[in-house]
């Protein structure tokens, strides 16, 4: 048996761009019309690996857009409980931390939207739903108000527009 020289551990930087590129991964592979079961790993692994990173040298906003990103991955998988989870996760983040934007409160009730209609809890997804709604109408980014409008379109079981 061979040992291998010990690396040494990535500094602060290498995991902020770690966490930065795997993040950025992730929305490529949403974004695809079809993808692989392949694919659909190297989803959920960079999301964890992104938020894992995220943990090691990100600040309270970082964990909770990691944690919404990840409850998004499991949510397009269909994936109900983790989706939940993480999308809760998320939430606590948002409602703990502080350097929060105004739009990070509104995209945390969006994901606990989309994770409860994923799991068939329509009435929560409802009023997640509207609490997106309502959170996100003082956005005051005209940009960051119709992306969250846009992904609220997007929620599973709602008529396509």
């Amino acid at each position: 048996m061979t040992t291998r020289a010990k690396e040494p551990p990535p500094t602060p930087a290498q995991r902020r761009q770690l966490a930065v590129d795997l993040f950025n991964r992730v929305w490529e592979l949403l974004e695809l019309e079809r993808r692989s079961p392949e694919q659909d790993d190297e989803m959920i692994h960079a999301a964890h690996a992104s938020r894992h990173h995220w943990g090691e040298v990100g600040a309270p906003a970082n964990l909770a857009r990691g944690e919404w990103q990840v409850s998004r991955v499991y949510a397009v998988l269909g994936r109900a409980e983790p989706a939940l989870h993480h999308a809760q996760r998320c939430l606590a983040y948002v409602q703990a931390g502080d350097g929060m934007e105004e739009w990070d409160l509104p995209f945390a009730y969006e994901a606990l939207a989309r994770a409860s209609a994923v799991a068939g809890r329509t009435a929560e997804s409802s009023r997640y739903e509207q609490l997106a709604r309502d959170t996100g109408a003082s956005i005051t980014d005209t940009h960051d108000r119709e992306h969250l409008l846009a992904e609220l379109a997007t929620l599973p079981g709602r008529p396509m527009g």
